[in-house]
């Protein structure tokens, strides 16, 4: 049965009961491999002449209806499950790319994407370039002979800068160039990259796709052919396979992901008006912000302007961590998309490998911190970031206020 709506899709795409004993619930098959009925059998299905499960690398029915279900949210042909967000990454970038080739990538990726990058031009001779992706002429030149492929994160990581997806996908398919978008930011409930005519679009699904901090995964979604090579090769030959269980956690995340999304978009709301104009603050950026430079293009390709704001406060690293020090109820951590609040200083964090000049042209300096607003009560969340302003008064680089 085919389902229209999203929230629908995220609970019942995948899972047909009559063929898993009546369970309500996917059922998790924690097991390596799979015993085949014949000798014959087992030829055939090695052989792809016969459907049937062989072994859990290669393919797990738990993993399966992850894999079905996110491809349905996406609105893609097929999904694959790996181990980790980077997993997936690797995969996609090492499969679709070779020897000699360029990859062009927006402006601002996440640190360890920025690593693997650095890493394939020096043992794979697979170059890159960093492009704002601002305008269709920009990236025209800036494509070349051997661009084998074009990466985006929209919204970026950490600056919460956006990439005009369409306008991208378009000057790329003229070019006959497969477009990858990283949605980790957006999920598939904000965000569609595969319906604005992008290729690919990935998951850190460690993220919102799981929402509850307990589960490393990553998630690729695309057309049937690439997918089929992707599964082929990197994935089964690497090896960065997910786990029945992660999958079972997952897919009980996905169940609420709509829901948990549109508190956390709420939060977010809430949070960067009352931030905007603070006196400690010096910037924020929130694509649900309608003074923000791109709020008209979020408003094109983004449902709501998402759970996640960055800001810089007045001062530099010393006041950054000493307005994290003082939270109490938000958590210093790297992730996002929890139901926890988490905050991070990503020049020293997320992004410490990327190289400090490459910091710079991204705009993630030492006054910056990325907000990942959870599920709490948003009174509850500013009066924590309230604690934060008040340990600044006090220093020498700002100047003291009476809180209002």
């Amino acid at each position: 049965m085919k389902y229209e709506h999203f929230e629908t899709k995220a609970i019942h795409v995948g899972h047909d009961q009559s063929q898993h004993n009546d369970s309500l619930a996917v059922p998790i098959y924690q097991t390596s491999t799979f015993v085949f009925p014949s000798a014959e059998s087992g030829e055939r299905r090695f052989a792809g002449q016969e459907q049937g499960y062989v072994y859990s690398r290669l393919s797990n029915p738990t993993v399966a209806c992850l894999e079905e279900r996110m491809a349905a949210l996406e609105g893609g042909d097929r999904g694959l499950a790996f181990a980790s967000g980077m997993a997936a990454v690797s995969a996609v970038l090492l499969g679709l790319a070779k020897t000699g080739d360029h990859i062009l990538c927006s402006e601002g990726v996440y640190g360890c994407t920025y690593g693997l990058l650095h890493y394939m031009e020096e043992k794979l001779n697979i170059s890159h370039s960093l492009l704002s992706m601002e305008t269709k002429e920009e990236i025209e030149q800036a494509i070349v002979h051997n661009t084998s492929l074009i990466y985006i994160e929209s919204p970026i990581n950490p600056t919460m800068k956006l990439v005009d997806l369409q306008m991208v996908a378009h000057v790329a398919k003229e070019k006959g160039i497969p477009v990858i978008v990283d949605n980790t930011f957006c999920s598939p409930y904000l965000q569609q990259p595969l319906a604005l005519g992008c290729d690919l679009v990935l998951h850190s699904a460690t993220k919102y796709i799981c929402g509850h901090g307990d589960v490393i995964g990553g998630i690729v979604v695309g057309r049937e052919d690439v997918m089929k090579q992707l599964a082929a090769t990197v994935q089964k030959d690497i090896g960065g396979v997910m786990a029945p269980f992660d999958a079972w956690l997952l897919l009980r995340g996905i169940k609420t992901l709509a829901i948990r999304l549109d508190r956390h978009c709420e939060n977010a709301e809430k949070i960067a008006a009352l931030l905007k104009g603070h006196p400690h603050i010096e910037s924020v950026y929130f694509p649900g912000d309608n003074q923000f430079p791109q709020y008209a293009l979020a408003q094109r390709q983004m449902k709501r302007g998402g759970g996640m704001i960055s800001f810089t406060i007045k001062g530099g690293k010393e006041e950054a961590q000493q307005f994290m020090n003082a939270l109490s109820l938000i958590k210093i951590a790297v992730s996002l998309g929890d139901a926890e609040t988490l905050i991070q200083h990503p020049a020293t964090m997320t992004h410490a490998v990327v190289a400090e000049e490459d910091r710079e042209k991204m705009g993630i300096g030492q006054n910056l911190l990325r907000l990942s607003l959870g599920l709490e009560a948003w009174q509850d969340i500013w009066e924590d970031l309230e604690r934060g302003f008040t340990a600044l008064q006090n220093m020498p680089t700002v100047t003291n206020y009476e809180s209002n």
